[in-house]
Order: structure tokens, then C-alpha cells, then sequence
């Protein structure tokens, strides 16, 4: 150990109990300490340490000088400004400054019983994740897994006594297929027996055949969207063409990756469709600037917006892939969750090969990327992590590219690798468990479906508010009109207006939403996305805080 004397020049703060100037402090340090000090002082840190004021009330002053020395140390690698500016550059406002704010609170309505918030609870409605909002599992997936993670218990007969026999028989065959157990390592693109599930779900779905071969098995959605980008975006120039709004996804891992996010809107007017006339603008302007456009992201049922394709209009945007040689990102996770009359999911590979069939396409050359999660539908195991993604009319050549990516990761986590099996391939009618499932199945659905129509009618009835029907998926995105009031104060903090709006809403009822400014909107428009998720008992207490605040909030701005 060495000892240092520290001479320095602070302020009159709290800290120091009032003394102004310098003092010398003598403090026990190691030796990496010592050398970054000595590097230090070298520099002009201390100059600039002169005229920072410290935490008021901090008991330990000299730890906080240390902190801040080591903090600008040349030593440190790991620093705002080194890393890689695309990873600053990524947005993602689903888990932004909102949700950190809301946790604060959170942590004090727990920790603190007289605390002064103007609300008892956090209500979170800004990511769809069912069951941490209360929505109940389903069990015949929870019981399957229970007897794969622990297979001792196949060994007791009172547990399989007390399981439905279709649960015993589903993990047996499971822990035959995968005889190294739940806890090895699997084949990168997912074990074999899941993947064949798969393929039987799409061929059941689309009246097509689906090659296992062909499908990778990821840790949800997200992981395959980005694997996909990454192996596409070969240079800066690269555009990925993506709606507006759009999941904040897409816009990130397209910055992270160095590729160009080019914006086509969606049409609220009409439901938020996506007309070929739009999709052609985006792509006419950007190759007038020189930007290389590979692909088009879509989202079936929407993100925030909440629509569900007619096939008339997916038949358009394929042909416009077709005719443009761009490869189709078909984001479908909300594949079950279709709520309004006369609205019905049609995959886009359904689509695809229907139009070859009918040799309105080029047999095997619209390329097409069909991604699927537990997440989602009734499932809502999103901390399970399952997912994944078919490849559809992609080369061969670069099938072995992607599982090199994928085997960088070695393997999806087997639990969420074995609940995609079990959601794509449930109980079927006569077998033991069918009932049991469906009923819980047609529970949550219809619940789902209630609320999807009731946040929709309570936005309807607010004070400068429009929203769409949300058709599917698990979203409302109503349009606000805000006064210029708000408009200028919004300004002022240096905020969007419609975020000012939804930290206004958060800091007065405890409700989390995202602004629409996060994932892209119209200029001049501004919009917020909450989720259908609180349970129904809950519902009143959400709409009451909500229509309460947007009241007093246009009422204070008029």
C-alpha cells in the first residue's frame, strides 16, 4: 500500500463543514491507485475537480474525490465516449427514461409507506408482457417443462399419477430427443424435435410445406429480427426499409449494425395500411440518394398501431418485393391476437406461395424472413424466451452464414426452444389435457378482446383524442391533440410534447405509456401506445386515472 497527500482547492460545501480553500488529506490507497494519481496530476483534472461541488451531505468526501479522479483516469477504457458511437446512437423507447422513472416510484411505494405520491400503485401499460400484469400461465406448457427440467420426478408415482397423461408423455418424448437434458447445450438452430413441430404448425397453418432445415429456434422474436439485420447490413449504405410508427426495435438494431433506417408511413386515416404508393415513394427517395435498400420490414398484426393486413393488401406488398428484389422481414408475433369482426391473420408466406402457385411470382424468389414468439398471443411466456425464424426462398449458401451467427450464441435456452414446441403443438381434441387448455385459452382471449374494445371507446371519449380500432395485436396508439401550452412547455424542458405528456401521466397517476415520439409518427402528430394488458378488474381504475389527468392536464394549458 502507498499513503498520498492530497492538496486541494473546494468550495464551502456541506461536506466540508464549511472550510474554504485548501487542506491536505492524507489517505491509505493501493498501488493501481497511486499510478492513475500520479497520471492524474499530470493532467488537469485537478484544476478542474476545483470547481466541482460535492454531494452535499456526503460523509466520506475523500471517496468521492478518488471516484472522480479515477473516473477521468487514462487508465479507463470503458468510457461514454469510447464506445461504439452506433450503440449511442440506438434508441429504444419502450424501456426508456418512462420506465426508469416509474421503477423509482415504484421502489417508493413499496419501501415507503408516507410517501407523497399522488397514487398507490404502478399501473404498466407500456410493453406487452402479460404475466407481469397478471395475466395466468397456461399449464399444460408449465407441467411439461417442470418434468423436462427436473425428469427425476417421471420416477415418482405420485406425481405421475397426478399429472394428465399427455403431460407424462409429451416430456418423455422430449427427454428422449434430447437425452444431454434441458441444461446442455443444444444444435445451434434448435433441437431437432422442435423444429419438426414447427414445420407441421406451418403446414397445418398455410397449407404449404415448411423444411425444418430451413427454421432456427432463437431466444424470441428479437434475437432473429437481429441476427438477420446484422447479416444483411454489409456496409453504412445498406437501407432496411421499416413503418411508421414502428417497434423501436428495428430503428435500433439498424443503428447498431451501421445500416440506414428508411421510414415508409402508414396511413392512419385508412387503419394505418401501408399503400404501394407509399412504400414506392420511400424507395424512390432512397436511392435518389444513393442508399442500397435490401429489405422491408412489416408488422402482422401491427406494433403500435394495431392493425391486421387484409390479404389484398399483403398480396400488393409482396408483388412490390417481387418487382424491387427485396427481401420481406415478416414480423407476425401477434399472430393469434386478432380482435375486430371480419379480421383474420393470413401469414405472408401463405401468401407467397399462393401467388407462385398462380404463377403471379417467380417461383422461389421472393425472399422471405417469418419471425414468431411465445411472447405473445395467449401464451405471454416472455421471460421464458422462445422464438423463431423461417427462412423462405433464401440460398443455401446463406443458411451457413446465418447458422454461423447463430452458433456464435451456441444455442437458444432450451426451456424457451421446448415452450415453442409445446405452443405450436397443444393438446389435441380427445387428449387429456385438450379441455383444460381450451378453456384457459378462451379465457384469456375473450378478455383480451373486452379490453382491446373498451381502451378504445374510453380514448374515443377524451377531449381531443382519436384512436383506431385496435384490430389486433396487443396495443392501442390514439392521436392527441395537445394545446400550444403544453406544446411550448414541452419545448422548454427539451422534451417531445407527447413524452411531456406521458411523464405528466406518470407523474399524476402512475400510468406508464410510450410516447408516439418513440417510435416514429407523422410530423406534427402525436400519439402515446398503452397496452390492452391490466386485468380487467383493474380496467375502471385505469381509465378513471387517465380521463382524470387528460382533463386537468388540457385544463392547466388552455
Amino acid at each position: 500500500m502507498f499513503f498520498v497527500f492530497l492538496f486541494c482547492c473546494l468550495p464551502s460545501t456541506t461536506a466540508t463543514r464549511g472550510f474554504t480553500g485548501s487542506f491536505v488529506v492524507h489517505c491509505q490507497i493501493s498501488l493501481s491507485t497511486a499510478t492513475a494519481f500520479q497520471q492524474v496530476f499530470n493532467s488537469n483534472t485537478l484544476s478542474r475537480m476545483a470547481t466541482t461541488k460535492l454531494d452535499e451531505g456526503t460523509p466520506d468526501t475523500m471517496n468521492q474525490v478518488t471516484r472522480r479522479l479515477l473516473s477521468t483516469s487514462p487508465l479507463r477504457s470503458l468510457t461514454v465516449d469510447k464506445l461504439n458511437p452506433r450503440v449511442l446512437e440506438a434508441q429504444y423507447a419502450v424501456r426508456g427514461e418512462l420506465v426508469l422513472k416509474s421503477m423509482q416510484y415504484a421502489k417508493e411505494l413499496k419501501n415507503n409507506a408516507q410517501h407523497n405520491l399522488p397514487f398507490d400503485s404502478i399501473i404498466a401499460c407500456n410493453i406487452g408482457n402479460p404475466q407481469a400484469v397478471g395475466q395466468a400461465s397456461i399449464s399444460f406448457p408449465r407441467q411439461v417443462l417442470s418434468l423436462c427440467t427436473c425428469p427425476e420426478l417421471l420416477n415418482i408415482p405420485a406425481v405421475v399419477d397426478a399429472l394428465p397423461s399427455d403431460v407424462v408423455e409429451r416430456a418423455r418424448n422430449y427427454l428422449k430427443e434430447i437425452p444431454d437434458g434441458t441444461g446442455a447445450y443444444s444444435e445451434s438452430k434448435g433441437v431437432e424435435v422442435v423444429r419438426n413441430e414447427i414445420a407441421t404448425f406451418l403446414k397445418e397453418r398455410d397449407g404449404h410445406d415448411a423444411d425444418p432445415r430451413h427454421i432456427f429456434v432463437t431466444d424470441g422474436a428479437s434475437p432473429a429480427v437481429q441476427m438477420s439485420l446484422q447479416a444483411m447490413i454489409a456496409h453504412e449504405n445498406v437501407g432496411i426499409m421499416i413503418p411508421i410508427p414502428q417497434y423501436p426495435l428495428y430503428s435500433a438494431a439498424i443503428a447498431v449494425n451501421g445500416g440506414k433506417a428508411i421510414s415508409y408511413y402508414l396511413d392512419e386515416a385508412n387503419d394505418w395500411s401501408a399503400p404501394v404508393t407509399e412504400l414506392q415513394r420511400s424507395l424512390d427517395e432512397a436511392k435518389a440518394n444513393n442508399v442500397e435498400c435490401r429489405a422491408i420490414a412489416v408488422i402482422n398484426p401491427g406494433n403500435p398501431t394495431g392493425q391486421v393486413m387484409s390479404e389484398h393488401e399483403m398480396k400488393g406488398v409482396v408483388q412490390f418485393c417481387h418487382d424491387n428484389g427485396l427481401v420481406l422481414l415478416a414480423d407476425e408475433v401477434y399472430q393469434e391476437n386478432i380482435w375486430a369482426d371480419g379480421r383474420e391473420f393470413v401469414s405472408f408466406k401463405k401468401v407467397v406461395r399462393d401467388m407462385e402457385q398462380a404463377n403471379e411470382l417467380v417461383q422461389g424468389q421472393t425472399e422471405l424472413l417469418s419471425f414468431h414468439s411465445i411472447s405473445k398471443g395467449f401464451f405471454g411466456e416472455c421471460g421464458r424466451r422462445g422464438g423463431y425464424v423461417e427462412f423462405v426462398n433464401i440460398n443455401e449458401d446463406v443458411l451457413d452464414q446465418m447458422y454461423k451467427l447463430a452458433s456464435v450464441n451456441l444455442c437458444s435456452n432450451l426451456d424457451g426452444q421446448l415452450t415453442m414446441g409445446l405452443m405450436v403443438q397443444p393438446p389435441k381434441e380427445g387428449e387429456p389435457s385438450y379441455v383444460q387448455y381450451i378453456e384457459e385459452r378462451t379465457n384469456i382471449m375473450e378478455s383480451l378482446q373486452r379490453r382491446a374494445n373498451r381502451i378504445v371507446v374510453a380514448l374515443n371519449g377524451l377531449e381531443g383524442v382519436t384512436c383506431n380500432v385496435t384490430q389486433g395485436a396487443l396495443y392501442a396508439f390514439p392521436s392527441i391533440t395537445l394545446p400550444q401550452g403544453a406544446v411550448d412547455r414541452a419545448k422548454e424542458l427539451g422534451k417531445a410534447p407527447d413524452a411531456y405528456y406521458c411523464l405528466e401521466l406518470l407523474d399524476h397517476t402512475g400510468i406508464v405509456v410510450v410516447p408516439g415520439s418513440g417510435f416514429g409518427q407523422a410530423s406534427g402528430t402525436w400519439h402515446f401506445r398503452t397496452t390492452i394488458l391490466p386485468q380487467e378488474e383493474h380496467f375502471d381504475d385505469v381509465i378513471e386515472r387517465m380521463s382524470t389527468f387528460h382533463q386537468q392536464f388540457l385544463d392547466r394549458f388552455r
